[in-house]
């Protein structure tokens, strides 16, 4: 018998962790996840966009639209910033992060900050806008590389039925 050959590449992999991730999401109309990922390929961190601990996600607003403070904008911590906080207590120096969506400039700079050295993103749906071209000119500067994944499958799918195991 010879070893399989259909198993899913590192950063297939690793985004997956990320998608599984945003599905942690409670936001109705977008879920983000991040996963950080060592030198040696070990997970040291993920996260989803949600509000912080302890703030009740029944008692903030999950608009994307009207007066500021009745939106989710103020008080939503993105994936990425979640991952980062949610390291497992090591230097993230020279980490990667896998994010399903290419990272506003506000966790950029925490991004950069702690010394992670690669993003691999799945969507730049907001390229063009300021906050990507600040993302991506803080990114360059600091020499943070980036680079949008590229997978050789469109889906993956998981399965929960014993059998399948």
């Amino acid at each position: 018998m010879q070893k399989r050959t259909a198993y899913i590449s590192w950063d297939e992999y690793f985004m997956g962790v990320a998608l599984l991730s945003a599905l942690r999401s409670k936001d109705p109309s977008t879920q983000v996840g991040a996963c950080i990922v060592n030198d040696k390929n070990k997970i040291v961190g993920a996260g989803y966009n949600g509000l912080p601990r302890g703030c009740d996600d029944d008692e903030f607003p999950w608009s994307k639209q009207g007066e500021f403070l009745d939106t989710k904008y103020p008080y939503v911590c993105h994936a990425e910033l979640n991952a980062i906080l949610n390291n497992i207590g090591m230097d993230l120096k020279g980490c990667k992060i896998y994010t399903a969506l290419f990272p506003c400039n506000e966790c950029t700079k925490a991004i950069i900050q702690a010394g992670i050295t690669e993003v691999i993103y799945l969507s730049d749906k907001y390229q063009g806008s300021q906050t990507a071209i600040a993302s991506k000119l803080m990114l360059d500067k600091a020499c943070v590389s980036y680079r949008k994944v590229i997978s050789k499958i469109d889906q993956l799918v998981l399965s929960f039925d014993e059998a399948n195991v």
